[in-house]
């Protein structure tokens, strides 16, 4: 009874134009029909995971293909962030992670894209939830991790063993370096995915309020300006996680404090 009379409410207030959902942007649906998700399921986060696979793949092989000496602008655009990303590698990284470089280029494109296919007005921001940003954090842990086991051995230990402290704290700032490095995943894809997510609830909301005539021109004015804010908010976050697994990348290949 309970249900049916919120559900009265809430159609009678639709009903009223005024009420909007800033959240159900991020629901994931399936692509076609209505029925269950599935493990095969297509939804709106796999088309879009996979029209960001889609322009990467554009922009970085068929853009760049002819290789011009007066470069087009998608291969500007590819040369510019093949540089940008290889110089962050080996300037945090070190030369010797620069191996590491096809990983870290594919990551910080993928999630680069996925920000920025996710501002197009009716589509769906995948970086926005956490399943997508986790499954990338754990690889990245994952592969910082085995690195640095294989590399370094036992030694790789020597992380979290600051020999440079008083020896009577060295055992409890090991307990806080071990607990550290384990939050590391959920630290990295929370960060993508809650700025990600706060920023496209906050536009939905403006538009929202742009329904209303009184207040509608402030809400096309704080729209555009939220509009450019997410747009360099979409490139940091990309950048953000990309430095961040270089920083874990150089951990592993140089454990010692």
């Amino acid at each position: 009874m309970a249900s049916e009379t919120h559900g009265a409410e809430h159609g009678a207030e639709e009903a009223g134009g005024l009420v909007f959902h800033p959240m159900d942007q991020f629901i994931v649906k399936p692509l076609f029909g209505d029925g269950p998700i599935g493990m095969f399921t297509i939804t709106n986060a796999t088309l879009w995971m996979a029209l960001s696979v889609v322009a990467v793949i554009a922009l970085m092989i068929f853009g760049s293909s002819r290789r011009a000496i007066v470069p087009s602008r998608g291969q500007s655009i590819a040369e510019l962030a093949y540089g940008f990303v290889y110089k962050m590698v080996e300037d945090v990284a070190g030369k010797d992670a620069v191996k590491f470089f096809p990983y870290i280029m594919t990551l910080f494109m993928f999630i680069v894209m996925s920000n920025f296919l996710g501002l197009i007005p009716m589509s769906f921001a995948t970086t926005s939830h956490f399943a997508v940003t986790v499954v990338l954090a754990l690889a990245v842990f994952l592969t910082v991790t085995i690195v640095g086991f294989v590399k370094n051995g036992a030694a790789f230990l020597g992380l979290f063993w600051v020999s440079s402290a008083p020896l009577a704290l060295r055992p409890i700032l090991a307990l806080i370096e071990v607990i550290s490095y384990f939050v590391r995943p959920v630290s990295h894809s929370i960060r993508l995915a809650g700025n990600i997510m706060a920023g496209h609830a906050v536009l939905k909301v403006f538009a929202g309020f742009a329904a209303i005539a009184v207040v509608s021109p402030l809400s096309v004015v704080a729209i555009t300006a939220m509009y450019g804010l997410e747009v360099l908010v979409a490139f940091i976050q990309a950048y953000v996680f990309t430095i961040l697994t270089c920083v874990y990348l150089k951990d592993a290949l140089h454990p010692s404090h």
